[in-house]
Formats: C-alpha cells, structure tokens, sequence
C-alpha cells in the first residue's frame, strides 16, 4: 500500500494540540475537530510531510526527536492507502508561538481527557490516540 499522509499527536503535558476543520459542503469532517497534519505532496516520505504540514496549519517547527512513537494504519480517506500515525511532545514555548494558518476554523490545546470523550472529534482518531497511549504514557514522559 501506498503512503496516503500523516498525523500527529502532539502532546504539551496533559493536553493535545487540536483543530476544527472548516465546515463547508464537501469537506470531510466538516466542523470536527481533528489533529494536526495531513495528506502527502509528491513522493515526500512521513517524515517530511508531518514537519511541512505542521509548519503550514501551526507555523511550527518541529525536531524530529520530538516525534518519539509511530504506527501505521489504513488511510481514513482510503482505505488502500496507509497513514502514518505519530505521538510526540510540543514544549510550552512552542505553543505560545503558533501562528494557525487558514486550514480551519481554528485551534486548541485540548486536554486529552476532553479529546478523548467530545463527540465532535473524530472518532478515528480518538481510537488512535487510545492505542498510542496504551504503547506509550505521553503526560508522564
């Protein structure tokens, strides 16, 4: 299977960096909030897409030491296709410099508890996230 993109869990002590989709017709997930990072540009690896879709919704820039679990699992879009899914930390700094770009309605850092039980999160990924912290305890890292 071909790589479709990626996601990040990005965790600042007990909470989760966040965005709500736009809600326009045709979106997926019009109006839910989601996690950071998206679909593949050319033939860029997992490794090159979570840093430039970061940078694009956030203004962020991340080390790639941050990014410290990773798993495969089928595309939410299609399903032929894998996503790479990542666990990782954000420093406080790092928040109080987001510049959210124009890829939503807007952004949060949402405690991972709130993520976890919202029904306006994706529900696909509230399960992601529940098999991340079952490998690896992020707030207690």
């Amino acid at each position: 299977m071909t790589f479709a993109g990626a996601k990040a869990a990005l965790f600042c002590r007990a909470s989760i960096l966040t965005l709500r989709h736009d809600d326009r017709p045709g979106l997926p997930w019009p109006g839910l909030w989601d996690l950071p990072v998206g679909g593949r540009e050319g033939d860029e690896t997992a490794g090159v897409c979570v840093p430039r879709e970061l940078h694009a919704e956030f203004g962020l820039t991340l080390a790639p030491e941050r990014l410290v679990w990773r798993r495969m699992f089928p595309s939410m879009t299609d399903t032929s296709r894998i996503s790479v899914f990542f666990g990782g930390h954000l420093l406080p700094a790092k928040v109080s410099v987001i510049l959210f770009g124009d890829d939503g309605l807007g952004w949060s850092l949402m405690s991972v508890q709130d993520f976890l039980a919202r029904p306006d999160v994706i529900g696909e990924l509230q399960r992601r996230v529940r098999i991340l912290q079952a490998d690896w305890h992020p707030t207690n890292a």
